[in-house]
């Protein structure tokens, strides 16, 4: 069982990774490049920085970062099914693929933090 339970956090603490890198490029990609506000880039490329503060956590697998990252991510899901319903075209299949990605992470933190409850319970600072 403790095998399973690594293995199983080892492929959350992946999926959650991917999910917060892949979310960070597609920020920068679709501001300055796929379908930018405005021709030649968008200032809206700055909401990419915020998602740099938990992406070392995030990789490190430090569970109190997938505890608050698991709700600032939120923003992204609100931003992607308000641009998803509102705008047409390309930047609306980019909304629906923010909107994938911020629930791919949501999900693989809620039950990345889930399973590595008992053990942080167990030995404190370990998992933090």
């Amino acid at each position: 069982m403790n095998l399973l339970r690594v293995a199983s956090t080892e492929a959350l603490r992946r999926a959650a990774s991917a999910a917060l890198v892949g979310l960070l490029a597609l920020c920068v990609a679709w501001e300055l490049w796929l379908a930018p506000l405005r021709p030649g880039g968008s200032w809206l490329v700055l909401k990419a920085l915020p998602l740099l503060a938990p992406l070392f956590g995030v990789l490190r697998g430090r569970r109190y970062t997938y505890q608050w990252a698991s709700m600032f991510i939120l923003a992204y899901f609100c931003e992607g099914v308000m641009r998803a319903w509102g705008d047409r075209g390309l930047s609306q299949q980019l909304a629906l693929l923010e909107v994938a990605l911020s629930l791919i992470f949501f999900a693989a933190a809620v039950a990345y933090a889930r399973l590595t409850r008992q053990h942080a319970a167990r030995a404190p600072g370990v998992g933090a």
